[in-house]
């Protein structure tokens, strides 16, 4: 189902779909940039993984695969992928938010990208990139799999890079995180979508 950009006397919001490499930084971005959306009205969506609450990461919500099966079958995700082994959704509550006019910041993944383009026709794709020595250590350093599941990151990433879409806006996050949240402040104005 495509989502309604024409809904609510033409006042909709505008979704941005933050995606990049595992390790690239998304949630830490997310994080400190969180006050200063809030701030300016963009929604920041939860998103519910199959991991356990218990792991590293994002403030995401873990629950089991079968209750995510089930939340899938009830309609509850407005979008929804499997990448890494793991299944990834959307709450339906970011088509309200939409709807009502306010802009909303998804942490999603590059290959569903084609699939949220085509439900939300006016979404601003943002890619964080990583030097791959960077993101290497990363991933290492956050302790979630053995250096083969790195490697394994690491060559999916190197495939996804190669079907990049044009319409991606794309922020380095090798550096100083402050460096990288300003890049994305300055994106979301120059996009008319933060003051």
């Amino acid at each position: 189902m495509q989502h309604d950009a024409s809904a609510r006397d033409g006042a909709s919001g505008r979704l941005i779909f933050l995606i990049g490499p595992s390790g690239s930084g998304k949630d830490s971005l997310i994080e400190a940039s969180r006050a200063q959306l809030s701030a300016a009205g963009v929604e920041i969506a939860r998103r519910v993984i199959t991991r356990s609450a218990e792991a590293k990461g994002e403030a995401a919500h873990g629950v089991s695969a079968e209750r995510f099966a089930q939340l899938r079958e009830e309609g509850a995700f407005a979008m929804h992928w499997q990448a890494n082994g793991l299944e990834y959704g959307i709450p339906a509550q970011v088509n309200q938010w939409l709807l009502q006019g306010r802009s909303v910041l998804v942490n999603g993944s590059r290959a569903y990208l084609p699939e949220a383009q085509a439900r939300y026709p006016d979404l601003l794709a943002v890619c964080l990139q990583v030097q791959p020595q960077v993101l290497r250590e990363r991933l290492l350093a956050r302790g979630r799999e053995t250096p083969a599941q790195v490697d394994q990151r690491l060559a999916r990433n190197a495939r996804l890079q190669l079907d990049a879409a044009p319409s991606l806006h794309y922020l380095d996050n090798s550096g100083e995180l402050a460096t990288a949240v300003a890049a994305l402040l300055d994106l979301l104005r120059e996009e008319k979508l933060i003051a």
